[in-house]
């Protein structure tokens, strides 16, 4: 009796538990509240984004910088690998195939609660195929994008690169992101309780769209040009740093520009973060003596002097506002055209001293120093040129030699450009087009003027001053190219030492800057060297060199003769050409 009541107790409570449970169920799915129905349509609920192919970059004439590929993300579904005994075959393919520690990837599959699992992401397909031949079981590949950069490390710094989750993050790939990101197609749908797509259920499916192609005013093979010149100066002289632009004096467009040390944008990652510096637009520096050529060009144009106008360089040493200004090299009686030839300090500082430090100023301005030009790449600096009420009375004559200012090689090389260009400064360009996926023309930069800071009269007559440069008892033979009239400016500035004041005794930056041909200017190049360590640091010793020998591939490769060009620079997007119909494009 005393059994027959537990059992009955038990009976009942159990078949009240079924009841429950049944009613429960029955109320769920005949008239479920409204937040079970929310939980229930969200998890059957499918949204997906695919991300659209980015646009290629591209330089002026076609060829191919920067593309998306197709890679793969190597996933494991580690409890199926495990119910079939599969753990050993895996783990040795796995990580034979894909060079990972074994242990390692042994840890990842020995999980038999998991379904899935990333062993690597953004694989390579010559990577991928031979484990895709393999046909492992329960091992997984997803499609994905993965930027590529087929030149290396060519133009890295103006290329840039594009991060794992596609977004552009330096250079051109960051500054032109918008464009060259695709749209993201879309995919609405639900799943079934396996968590599969029921394609009944579909009520969205857009495709993506690709990003729209940037084409570059660098041309490659100039490119090339610059880095291995970079490469030759800084094995010879073992700089920290080296840097170089090649600018088309015309239109402003740029046809290179390189600096070592470098970074390959397809390991971006791996790259100390000062490898990724592009010093020709971001690293200031005191110019040194290339700042004469605005001074003394700025002087001859307001009339306060004139190139046959002697000066008295004091033989080297001259007591100013309370300092004593020193010359290289000794000097007496110069004139305005020699003491550009001969670089001398008190010589610029006496014309500076005629011009008058508001005119100082206001030419410097005009030729764009202090502000930024522009260009379509991130971190451009716009250097430092203060005020006049902020200047000492030493100041102007320390302008006058590069002291005092901050500029970038950008800056600078625009600067001469404007003196080859018949006194107009341009804008510098690194964007020629950018194209949709269709082939239409959505944005085409054209040469734009930003002032004209001397007129033609004495730009014309300033390029003749500065091809005495060049020339036999200027500061920079070693510019000098066969054939050619090249005009340019030396630049051998003491570093600033920023923690104890004052300037480093042995340390420089070096630089030249120049055009060619004088009489009828096609390109301007820059050279810059920081902290060069052997075998000299004049810039006429350790840069003029290396824009000879950019110059000399240059010209040759663009056929721009020895008398520069009778026609105008006319642009060939329609013919493609690399600027063989008229000398240049």
């Amino acid at each position: 009796m005393k059994y027959k009541g537990r059992t009955i107790l038990t009976s009942a409570v159990l078949a009240a538990v079924f009841i429950g449970l049944g009613v429960r169920l029955a109320f769920l799915h005949l008239r479920p509240s409204p937040g079970t129905l929310e939980r229930i349509e969200s998890g059957r609920h499918l949204q997906q984004e695919t991300r659209g192919p980015r646009g290629r970059v591209l330089d002026r004439n076609g060829n191919m910088l920067a593309v998306d590929i197709a890679a793969k993300h190597i996933c494991v579904d580690p409890k199926f690998i495990l119910a079939n005994g599969n753990i050993t075959n895996v783990c040795n393919a796995l990580s034979g195939k894909l060079g990972m520690n074994r242990s390692e990837v042994w840890n990842l599959l020995n999980q038999p609660d998991r379904r899935y699992i990333r062993i690597q992401k953004f694989t390579r397909e010559e990577m991928a195929e031979p484990l895709r031949a393999m046909n492992l079981k329960g091992v997984i590949f997803e499609d994905v994008p993965i930027r590529d950069y087929p030149k290396g490390v060519l133009g890295a710094h103006v290329i840039g690169y594009a991060n794992y989750e596609g977004v552009g993050s330096a250079g051109v790939e960051q500054r032109m992101n918008t464009s060259l990101q695709g749209v993201a197609g879309l995919r609405i749908s639900q799943k079934d309780g396996r968590r599969h797509e029921i394609y009944s259920r579909r009520t969205v499916d857009i495709d993506p769209q690709s990003g729209a192609d940037v084409y570059l005013t660098i041309d490659q093979q100039i490119q090339h040009f610059a880095e291995k010149a970079l490469d030759n100066l800084c094995e010879k002289f073992a700089p920290n740093a080296a840097w170089a632009i090649v600018q088309n004096v015309r239109t402003g467009e740029i046809l290179a520009m390189a600096s070592l040390p470098t970074y390959n944008p397809n390991r971006f990652s791996t790259a100390p973060p000062e490898w990724m510096r592009n010093r020709a637009v971001n690293y200031t520096y005191e110019p040194g003596s290339t700042f004469k050529a605005m001074i003394v060009a700025s002087a001859l144009d307001s009339g306060a002097v004139r190139a046959s106008d002697i000066f008295d360089c004091e033989n080297g040493s001259w007591f100013y506002a309370g300092k004593i200004l020193h010359d290289s090299h000794p000097e007496g009686l110069l004139s305005v055209a020699d003491i550009i030839q001969k670089s001398s300090n008190i010589g610029a500082a006496k014309v500076a001293l005629k011009l008058g430090e508001q005119k100082v100023y206001q030419s410097m301005r005009a030729f764009g120093f202090g502000d930024r030009t522009g260009i379509a790449l991130p971190g451009e600096d716009a250097g430092i040129v203060w005020k006049t009420d902020r200047w000492s009375k030493l100041s102007i004559s320390r302008i006058a030699m590069g002291h005092e200012v901050l500029v970038t090689s950008l800056q600078m090389l625009n600067a001469i450009s404007a003196i080859a260009n018949d006194g107009v400064r341009m804008r510098p360009q690194i964007i020629r087009k950018v194209v949709n996926s269709d082939g239409e023309i959505i944005s085409e930069p054209q040469p734009e003027v930003l002032s004209r800071p001397i007129r033609a009269e004495t730009a014309k007559e300033m390029r003749r001053l500065l091809e005495r440069v060049t020339q036999p008892g200027g500061t920079a033979t070693k510019a000098a190219l066969a054939g050619y009239r090249v005009g340019g400016k030396t630049g051998t500035a003491q570093k600033v030492n920023l923690v104890e004041g004052g300037y480093y005794s042995s340390k420089f930056v070096s630089s030249f800057v120049g055009f060619l041909p004088v009489d009828n200017p096609a390109i301007s190049i820059i050279v810059v060297a920081d902290e060069p360590k052997q075998s000299g640091h004049y810039g006429g010793t350790v840069c003029a060199p290396y824009f000879k020998e950019i110059a000399d591939q240059t010209v040759r490769y663009l056929r721009i003769p020895p008398e520069g060009f009778l026609t105008e620079y006319v642009k060939d997007i329609e013919t493609g050409g690399s600027g063989e119909e008229n000398g240049f494009d």
